[in-house]
């Protein structure tokens, strides 16, 4: 029996699921709990006149953090609410706390990953953290902070799924991903024996998983993770990541002194246990333990 095909009882409880989500196909909505989330020691007193970035934000009051703004458990807007929550937002929260600033004096702002070099260039953001790879062409027009962690290119199934436990198991099976992106190039290099389907977002992607029409959707294994955190008994991130994704806070490329200090807050947050914290209330719910952080790379 073709694998689109599914008894009833399993057809009926994907339709359960995509009834239940607002949005025909989407996963749940719902965010990492407020009481779960950590909360964050601010440096009173903190000062770094070397930083012109940060001197500015000083004297304005507040901090402009560059985020993402539609990445479940990651960088995610309630769209109610207002209020931004995930892994990234957190690390926005502890860095922002290190450098004396409490989270009632963040400003968020939502940045598209193609703009995030002249938001920085032109000081229309201080800092910016949403799954930003560092690499050496980004190298050239900002700076970086970090990482602060280490993703990489992974796969999301159902949790009915036993066949697929790594991409060595993909001949034969749909494998979806964002049009023009450099995982579903990969799957076409890497993979040929693996069908690949594009489509404009991950999340057209997760709903065509929930129903059936394709068998697994690869992107970096964070952004999975956090789709399967929205529904942990419907899907699951299997395998090990075949790619290296580390993920840093980008900054102005000349601010030596914002750098070195957000390195520090990077360091002081992983030993004081909070970055773990951090992602068990976020990540963490996709029932991923979480990995070891990376090692700040002070360049």
């Amino acid at each position: 029996m073709p694998r689109i095909h599914r008894p009833a009882a399993a057809a009926l409880a994907a339709a359960a699921l995509l009834a239940g989500c607002g949005k025909s196909g989407s996963p749940p909505v719902k965010g990492p709990r407020a009481d779960a989330l950590p909360s964050y020691r601010v440096q009173r007193g903190f000062t770094l006149p070397a930083s012109a970035t940060w001197s500015a934000a000083h004297r304005r009051g507040r901090l402009v953090i560059g985020v993402k703004d539609d990445q479940p458990y990651l960088g995610e807007k309630d769209p109610a609410t207002g209020t931004y929550s995930g892994f990234d937002i957190e690390i926005a929260k502890m860095t922002a706390a290190s450098l004396g600033f409490a989270a009632g004096q963040i400003r968020y702002q939502a940045i598209a990953s193609a703009n995030r070099e002249t938001s920085l260039s032109n000081g229309q953001i201080d800092y910016y953290v949403g799954t930003y790879t560092i690499n050496a062409l980004r190298k050239k027009q900002v700076g970086f902070a970090g990482p602060y962690y280490l993703a990489g290119q992974g796969l999301l199934v159902r949790r009915d799924e036993h066949d697929i436990n790594g991409p060595q198991d993909l001949k034969g099976h749909k494998v979806c991903s964002a049009a023009g992106s450099s995982s579903i190039q990969r799957i076409e290099a890497d993979y040929p024996d693996a069908t690949p389907v594009s489509y404009d977002t991950y999340s057209v992607c997760v709903d065509n998983l929930l129903t059936y029409q394709v068998d697994a959707v690869t992107t970096d294994d964070s952004i999975l993770l956090g789709y399967a955190a929205k529904a942990p008994d419907q899907m699951k991130v299997v395998g090990k990541p075949f790619s290296k994704e580390p993920y840093g806070i980008g900054l102005a490329k000349g601010d030596r002194a914002l750098r070195a200090a957000l390195d520090d807050a990077i360091t002081a947050h992983e030993r004081n246990g909070d970055w773990k914290k951090a992602y068990d209330a976020t990540l963490g719910l996709s029932g991923v333990p979480a990995p070891a952080p990376p090692p700040v790379d002070r360049y």
